[in-house]
């Protein structure tokens, strides 16, 4: 195949030269171009420079950076290779022009074999000076420590070959096979369904003989202040994670050590500000939580085969940092992790109350329990969607500027002159997209619908549960990140009706809800790898680029209906499962952001940034404080959602008796469905 010249077609011009093949590459060629200037703001350049842009060449595309460098060295010396986390693509410098013009000609197209033994085609582009300067380091959590090389490997070796993953003498419970991991627990079971343990039935045995050194040892060292009484041994296997979370405060004491055997791994903590650090536990070291780390960070490992690390040499234990330009993927091994805690006794009295359970049944008052009917349900929605969305009116329309692609794409693809209802428009970002078509919005924010107007979009105030337009009077409707305000099953169906109610025959409805499942097909959403200015935004999720391709050809997939929730009961995550546990009458838990979920049935927190300028002075609220800490004093709203679960709306849909479902797909955190009126 010919290579691309290496003076761009910027303007697309046929090539009578080129055979179909060569035509169609260099079609892609400038859709990856294209595709990174919209998406990424890279902007790449008609004429030879130093630099490439390699699209499909980066770190989220399981491509490694000794991989990468094989492959790029080739056509010359590389002067710096700049590889982020979770991009796929990279940068590249050449020493010379012509170097970098070889790689052009040269490697456009080629492909390649990626860590993970999927080929992959390359694309690359010249771009202007790339700036290479590091962002800020960022810091260990407060509190949290890493003792390295705790243990010789001797004993390393004695303590894997003590755990006899077949024996359940310990106690009925004591050993578990969960779905993300093995497990086994001395001392205290560890409770899934409470996250908690039964103080007054230890098992027998207590904890292994074979702890006594080490634990000494630790005690010896300053690390513990006690020697614990619980032990939890979990095994990962490449792939197997296992939640962010906190361990629960009125469980166990202040200090918790984990002892890492058999291979290193890449662990998360996450601020409730939104601020992530990524730290590296190096095989046979030990981490220590203690205060803030323990307290209110949440702890989670990825489920993935490779990690991204520092790639030179030295580092073994502390944070991965930014230095896009000393990153690499590494492939997991088989992890033990030994996991010791000091069952408490009393109350917890740390200095995080809001993130306390010990602490918090004088607080719990201020949120709302799930409802029982829909007298209480409208109560709730009223109290934590219909005002809040009044008072965050101004800062949640600042955040909604992007239109989704796969939306813009179904408005786009409407014949000309059609009729369209947006429910709940929000700010009207989507009404006035398609200039060929005539739309109309509502939605239940009196605030969100001025904003409409001094748009010049035509929107009006209702409920999505009773829309004042006549029955069959649009081609098409759509319903986006609406539905999962609704606290109820019934209400949900009921504006799904609603939606059918409204659609002529043969018109089509899109729906959008936002999904509990935030990783899937083994990539993350936006919303779980986005920082906290990214939050603010685009606090949902613009569907974007897939890191799996930037520029192959999306596939969302249908949903299956292998993991469906019941859609008439509050659900909880436990351990990576989408189990029903009828939690009725319990308080809504506080979601935290960029985490996974845990719960259907969520508050999810909004930090407020007022415009003192276009301040509208909404009813007061009842506002809920911050947690305390000095990382960000705005004031937190929290917003009702039912996060839904695989198949969960399909099946609702599938409840109309007049419509067939066209499509069903994930696409970035939210499940999606396009159904036709029959």
């Amino acid at each position: 195949m010919a290579a691309p010249s290496a003076s761009m077609d910027n303007n697309n011009q046929s090539h009578p030269k080129l055979s179909k093949t060569e035509k169609k590459f260099l079609r892609k060629q400038i859709k990856a171009r294209h595709t990174l200037l919209r998406h990424e703001g890279i902007e790449s350049v008609s004429h030879v420079t130093e630099s490439l842009v390699v699209a499909n060449g980066g770190l989220g595309n399981g491509v490694s950076r000794t991989q990468l460098l094989r492959v790029l060295e080739r056509c010359g010396s590389v002067e710096a290779l700049l590889m982020l986390p979770n991009k796929p693509y990279s940068f590249v410098r050449y020493r010379t022009k012509e170097e970098s013009k070889k790689a052009y000609v040269t490697l456009n197209g080629k492909e390649m074999v990626d860590d993970l033994g999927q080929n992959i085609t390359l694309y690359l582009n010249f771009v202007e000076k790339v700036h290479w300067e590091d962002l800020r380091p960022p810091v260990l959590p407060p509190g949290l420590m890493i003792v390295e090389e705790i243990v010789s490997p001797e004993d390393e070796k004695m303590l894997l070959e003590s755990i006899d993953w077949t024996d359940n003498s310990f106690g009925q419970n004591a050993q578990k096979s969960l779905k993300h991991r093995k497990v086994k627990h001395y001392g205290y079971e560890f409770r899934y369904d409470n996250n908690n343990v039964d103080k007054d039935k230890p098992l027998p045995g207590g904890l292994p003989d074979i702890c006594n050194s080490l634990l000494e040892k630790c005690l010896k060292g300053g690390h513990i202040k006690y020697i614990p009484d619980q032990l939890t041994i979990n095994q990962y296997e490449p792939g197997q994670g296992i939640p962010p979370h906190i361990d629960t405060h009125s469980a166990f004491e202040n200090e918790i050590i984990s002892l890492s055997l058999g291979a290193e791994i890449v662990m998360d903590f996450k601020h409730p500000d939104g601020c992530t650090v990524s730290v590296m536990l190096p095989q046979r070291s030990l981490l220590v939580m203690t205060g803030e780390s323990r307290y209110l960070w949440t702890h989670g490992i990825t489920p993935r085969k490779f990690d991204v690390i520092q790639a030179s040499e030295g580092q073994k234990s502390g944070i991965i940092t930014s230095d896009a330009g000393n990153l690499t993927l590494n492939k997991r091994g088989v992890r033990t992790s030994f996991t010791f805690r000091k069952v408490r006794r009393t109350p917890c009295d740390c200095s995080y109350p809001l993130v306390c359970d010990s602490q918090s049944c004088h607080q719990n008052e201020a949120f709302p329990s799930f409802p029982e009917n829909d007298k209480e349900a409208l109560e709730l929605e009223r109290e934590y969607v219909h005002r809040v969305y009044e008072e965050i009116a101004e800062h949640f329309s600042s955040t909604r500027h992007t239109p989704w692609p796969q939306i813009g794409a179904f408005l786009k693809a409407l014949p000309k002159g059609s009729i369209v209802a947006d429910i709940g428009c929000g700010n009207g970002k989507y009404l006035g997209l398609n200039k060929e078509i005539y739309m109309i919005g509502c939605d239940r924010s009196q605030n969100l619908v001025e904003i409409c107007g001094e748009r010049q979009f035509e929107a009006f105030v209702c409920d999505a549960l009773a829309v004042p337009l006549r029955s069959e009077t649009c081609d098409a409707c759509i319903s986006i990140a609406v539905i999962h305000h609704f606290a109820t099953a019934e209400r949900r169906l009921a504006t799904l009706q609603e939606l059918a109610r409204l659609l002529r025959p043969g018109g089509k409805a899109l729906i959008y809800v936002w999904a509990m499942e935030q990783e899937y097909n083994k990539q993350k959403s936006k919303y779980l790898r986005g920082s906290r200015d990214s939050e603010e935004k685009e606090e949902h999720l613009n569907s974007g680029v897939l890191a799996s391709g930037l520029f192959g050809e999306q596939n969302p997939g249908t949903s299956s209906h292998n993991s469906v929730c019941s859609i008439s009961a509050t659900n909880d995550l436990k351990d990576g499962g989408c189990n029903a546990n009828g939690v009725i009458n319990s308080k809504l838990p506080v979601h935290t952001n960029r985490t996974s979920f845990h719960s259907q049935d969520v508050l999810v927190p909004w930090h407020l940034k007022r415009d003192p300028m276009r301040d509208k002075h909404a009813e007061p609220l009842k506002l809920t404080p911050d947690l305390g800490v000095p990382h960000d004093p705005s004031p937190v709203f929290h917003r009702y959602y039912h996060v839904f679960c695989e198949g969960e709306l399909e099946t609702a849909c599938r409840m109309l008796n007049n419509i067939s479902i066209q499509h069903s797909y994930y696409d970035q955190g939210n499940w999606c469905v396009i159904f036709k009126k029959l």
